[in-house]
């Protein structure tokens, strides 16, 4: 299983949110290409960024950022955060990112993340970002009315690489992943899986056991020091 230690981009810096809350936003590093390098010394090979200044204003916000970490450190890299057309994607991938995440726009226009996904195959990962079953956008800001497996069900034949599967009411609460809601999904839709969410220790990590899901994300459990680097650097 992968592991995707994240960084959350907002102002330059890193941050963490608590439930998608703008005004819980916590700095833990000042550098963004200097957590990356932690990151890379603790022997990680998988990264997860999110421009939260792009996620607002709906366009790439922090790419010099990501490309300075890019040209620094050999991480797989998955990107998402104000990706809302074309152009974006190709810069994206262009700088060196493996997998660029769509949510927003591939939500509110399903023909745009099919394009995407026939122009750049096996790049495209989709967010939905969940609460209680329903999807929200526009950086959690908007919650929709739209069912999170409905939707997924109506696109699984685009060519998608990837779900990323966030429960913002775990987000940043230690309170441990939704592993029902995952698996529900990871069951029933034939893309790889990656569980976002609620990550607040390394036992957490081990109980994902579904062989459907190809990873996690870990955030805010790195940074308030609940799990050791180490010891998840080299789960499998």
């Amino acid at each position: 299983m992968k592991v995707f230690p994240a960084i959350d981009i907002k102002n330059g810096k890193v941050v963490r949110l608590t439930k998608g809350e703008f005004d819980s936003e916590k700095i833990y590093n000042e550098n963004p290409i200097n957590q990356a390098e932690i990151f890379k010394n603790a022997g990680f090979k998988n990264l997860h960024i999110i421009d939260l200044d792009g996620a607002l204003e709906g366009q790439l916000v922090n790419l010099n950022v990501i490309k300075n970490i890019i040209d620094k450190y050999s991480f797989n890299l998955e990107v998402g955060g104000g990706v809302r057309n074309e152009s974006s994607v190709s810069k994206l991938i262009d700088i060196g990112v493996n997998k660029v995440i769509l949510g927003t726009a591939a939500v509110k226009d399903k023909n745009f993340l099919k394009l995407c996904c026939k122009r750049f195959p096996d790049q495209i990962a989709l967010a939905l970002d969940v609460r209680k079953k329903y999807i929200a956008i526009s950086g959690w800001k908007d919650q929709t009315a739209l069912n999170a497996l409905d939707f997924l069900q109506s696109v699984e034949n685009f060519g998608i690489s990837r779900i990323v599967y966030t429960d913002i009411d775990r987000d940043g609460t230690h309170l441990g992943p939704n592993l029902e809601d995952s698996y529900l999904v990871a069951n029933k839709i034939n893309i790889p899986l990656v569980i976002s969410g609620g990550v607040g220790s390394i036992q957490d990590v081990y109980k994902i056991s579904n062989k459907n899901i190809e990873g996690v994300i870990v955030g805010k459990a790195i940074y308030e020091n609940k799990i050791n680097l180490d010891e998840l650097s080299r789960v499998k």
